[in-house]
């Protein structure tokens, strides 16, 4: 399969469109966009190691902000639906999608681990922005998956609750109560 061919395939699956029209979808965006301008106000304040963490943060709520209604993730798992489909082993997919969750999984674990010793320093500080960003990330990497075992999962509902509207909306309502505690800590210092 070649590039043209990939892309007439991904293309005639996926469209850029607006993907969750919903009420809950566009509050999404809005949490998103206040989570960013939160997280770039904390730029303004930090040092030099902080600043890199929070402009890499304000950085990945942009791109999920704009991914939420393009719903890129839905073009990726077309990608990979062609390319199974073109190479012969889509109907082995079920095997590849349970080692992507896995390598996701420990990538996203080696990430925040990475991060936290990096960070060791500011950890106290950071430490529910960072776990809201891995409780994001691991959400956009499920969704990527395509695997339908694991859409199930996200898409239950408790009291009318779906577990996806938890999970990204927490992990933004983390960083977001981080960014709010240290702008409140910067314009009210401790005596």
């Amino acid at each position: 399969m070649n590039t043209q061919d990939l892309f007439d395939c991904v293309f005639s699956a996926w469209s850029p469109q607006i993907g969750d029209p919903t009420l809950i979808g566009w509050a999404t965006v809005v949490a998103y966009a206040l989570a960013t301008v939160l997280a770039l106000s904390v730029v303004a304040t930090n040092s030099r190691r902080g600043r890199f963490f929070w402009v890499v943060v304000t950085g990945l709520l942009c791109l999920l902000a704009i991914n939420k209604q393009l719903d890129l993730q839905s073009a990726l798992t077309a990608a990979a639906r062609c390319l199974a489909q073109a190479q012969g082993w889509y109907e082995d997919r079920r095997s590849v999608q349970v080692a992507f969750i896995f390598f996701v999984a420990a990538a996203a674990l080696v990430l925040g681990l990475t991060l936290a010793w990096t960070m060791r320093r500011q950890l106290p500080q950071i430490w529910l922005a960072l776990l809201g960003l891995c409780l994001l990330l691991g959400f956009v990497a499920i969704r990527a998956a395509g695997f339908h075992h694991m859409d199930r999962l996200i898409g239950f509902e408790i009291g009318g609750v779906r577990m996806n509207w938890l999970l990204e909306l927490g992990g933004i309502a983390l960083i977001a109560i981080n960014a709010l505690v240290l702008i409140s800590r910067r314009r009210n210092p401790v005596d």
